[in-house]
């Protein structure tokens, strides 16, 4: 449920005060996201090893041995395939969940535009599944060979605006950063600085926004405990104190030895969380 909690916060940051039509909408989309969370927790769970791999090639002789290893090999071929099927379906279905989601999103704010452009596949566009190597998950970090050319001049450029106080300019050049750049190493602290240069122009709702799309673009990253904090800062500001208070909790939870929890924790107690 923390997922939906997340996902509902950023709605309540977008949406103004809502309808009760809206709130029925909300509650229903909250459901639907929290099972989709459940099934990509099970497909997370696919590529989790239960054990040391222990088959049965043994044999008496050259030829047993290798008929148990072909024996085997197939085996797994066959496992392999039914696998690749299983995590097919999940990645087509969790697909049009989302872009149904995105959908009903769409609906509930005033000025969004439904561009009819696909929903990006659930994993990544153009995921071979059957080809993919897994790897162990390491912290994240910024690759300076991994930036595009004047990325880290434009990023610098908005930086330095953001320190000079001059936030307008900080937000533009930001919020260009992210159009220039998808997908840029450098986007969770984009957004990090720029859901504060939104706030120091007094845009509550749009800087709670930048704040979330920094935490998801990377949930266990260096700058995701200061993202969420922020979050939960900029609901409370907005008056949205339940789901404040469940984002600010979440700090501690997650990231119990960050700098943030101690923020977050004297943020609970100023709005009175229980």
């Amino acid at each position: 449920m923390r997922m939906a909690g997340w996902v509902l916060a950023a709605v309540v940051a977008t949406a103004g005060v809502a309808q009760a039509q809206d709130q029925q909408t909300l509650a229903d989309i909250r459901q639907e996201l929290t099972v989709l969370h459940v099934e990509i927790q099970r497909l997370k769970r696919e590529f989790s090893t239960t054990g040391s791999p222990a088959p049965n090639l043994s044999g008496s002789s050259v030829l047993e041995r290798v008929d148990a290893i072909e024996a085997e090999l197939q085996r797994l071929t066959r496992q392999t395939e039914q696998l690749n099927q299983r995590v097919q379906n999940i990645v087509s279905d969790g697909t049009n969940r989302i872009g149904d989601l995105e959908f009903r999103l769409c609906e509930l704010e005033a000025n969004c535009e439904i561009s009819g452009e696909p929903t990006s596949t659930l994993g990544g566009e153009g995921t071979d599944v059957g080809t993919a190597v897994i790897t162990p998950a390491t912290p994240s970090q910024t690759d300076q060979g991994e930036l595009a050319v004047g990325e880290r001049a434009d990023f610098d450029a908005a930086s330095q605006a953001l320190a000079d106080g001059d936030y307008q300019t900080a937000a533009d050049l930001f919020a260009q950063f992210d159009t220039n750049y998808p997908g840029s190493p450098l986007a969770p602290e984009v957004n990090l600085k720029r859901g504060h240069a939104l706030e120091g122009l007094g845009d509550t709702r749009e800087a709670a926004r930048a704040f979330l799309a920094s935490f998801t673009g990377d949930s266990e990253g260096a700058f995701a405990p200061e993202a969420l904090f922020e979050l939960g800062a900029a609901l409370g500001r907005l008056g949205q104190t339940d789901q404040a208070c469940i984002t600010l909790n979440e700090v501690g939870v997650r990231f119990p030895s960050a700098p943030a929890f101690a923020d977050a924790t004297q943020e609970m107690s100023a709005l009175g969380c229980s």
